[in-house]
């Protein structure tokens, strides 16, 4: 048991939404998918949702994962490294498009999500982000790998939307120029990138809010030397000692 759980917790208040000013740009969108292969079609699939959401207005960016190295330790300053996790902090949401492997996502995927840590120093860099989950296979429709891709972004602290899109027998499903075919199929993704530019824009400006957590402004309250503001340690607002007593927010 922590060390701050020592019978007295902390007063709670009624929760209410800040009035921030709405932001007016582009909503910004990060695009990551999940084969190397040069007719990808979890790449092709996520170019055809980029196109759809450059049609609903939003700021589009790549990361490409050719040169990423594996995980591990010699390579945390690594160009590519560095570019991804600096990708994921610019993003107000992201999009995952992946290949079903042998009932599983694929590794050069899983090896961009294990470079982007939950915090680097201060910043969260997908904390609070929307997110949309989008897989392709090569034979029937399957749910696998959005199902795990999901688990993952609840892991990373992202807002995952409940629409997603599953592509069975990719190979049928785009022209020989990469375009995807009018089907069922492309109209979900339409779904799909519309409802994830709706939920961004509901919540990019609450982000912060909507992630604050009671366990981690207990725990930055207790570690916090009296009389100091230790602002890295928390999420959301600062909350101090007040008038009501241990941690009574602040005025």
């Amino acid at each position: 048991m922590a060390t701050w759980h020592d019978g007295n917790p902390p007063p709670l208040t009624a929760l209410e939404l800040p009035d921030l000013p709405r932001s007016t740009h582009p909503p910004r969108v990060l695009m990551l998918y999940g084969s190397l292969r040069e007719r990808s079609y979890s790449r092709l699939l996520a170019e055809e949702a980029a196109r759809v959401l450059e049609e609903l207005g939003c700021e589009v960016r790549w990361f490409h994962p050719h040169d990423l190295p594996l995980k591990g330790p010699a390579h945390e300053e690594h160009p590519e490294v560095l570019r991804l996790r600096e990708l994921s902090t610019w993003s107000e949401a992201q999009v995952w498009s992946c290949p079903e492997l042998h009932g599983a996502i694929s590794g050069v995927f899983k090896n961009q999500i294990d470079w982007i840590p939950l915090a680097i120093g201060a910043v969260r860099p997908t904390q609070g982000r929307t997110l949309a989950l989008m897989q392709v296979s090569g034979g029937s429709q399957s749910f696998n790998v959005v199902n795990t891709l999901r688990l993952l972004g609840r892991w990373m602290r992202m807002i995952t939307i409940p629409n997603q899109s599953s592509v069975p027998m990719a190979y049928n499903e785009f022209h020989d120029d990469g375009r995807m075919k009018d089907s069922a199929y492309r109209d979900r993704v339409v779904d799909v990138m519309e409802e994830l530019v709706r939920f961004t824009l509901l919540t990019r400006d609450l982000r912060e809010h909507l992630v604050d957590r009671y366990s981690e402004r207990r725990e930055a309250e207790a570690k916090r030397p009296p009389g100091e503001q230790r602002p890295q340690d928390r999420v959301g607002d600062v909350v101090e000692a007040g008038p009501a007593g241990r941690g009574a927010p602040s005025s």
